[in-house]
């Protein structure tokens, strides 16, 4: 996983939405899927390109693949972003 990886996950609405829907809760591949008119195989390559990203994690459960959001990465996102703009330094010298 990269920076570029992540900025280029979250450059879609399709994805942003996901995560969206993913933050009340883990949900499989095919009830995402439910929830967008776009094919089963385009939501699929969105997830892939989510999981790629480390946004979010896939675990097999039976028969389905059931999606999570990774807040881990979302921290470290926006310490990152945080930093970039010297907010960090400005709550230091407070």
């Amino acid at each position: 996983m990269s920076l570029g990886d992540v900025f280029k996950a979250l450059s879609d609405s399709t994805r942003r939405e996901i995560l969206r829907i993913l933050r009340d809760g883990d949900l499989s591949a095919g009830a995402i899927a439910e929830r967008f008119s776009i094919s089963r195989p385009s939501v699929s390559h969105h997830l892939t390109t989510l999981r790629h990203a480390g946004l979010v994690t896939a675990e097999r459960r039976g028969q389905e693949i059931v999606y999570s959001l990774d807040a881990t990465l979302f921290e470290e996102l926006v310490a990152y972003l945080l930093d970039l703009s010297g907010r960090t330094e400005r709550r230091d010298a407070e």
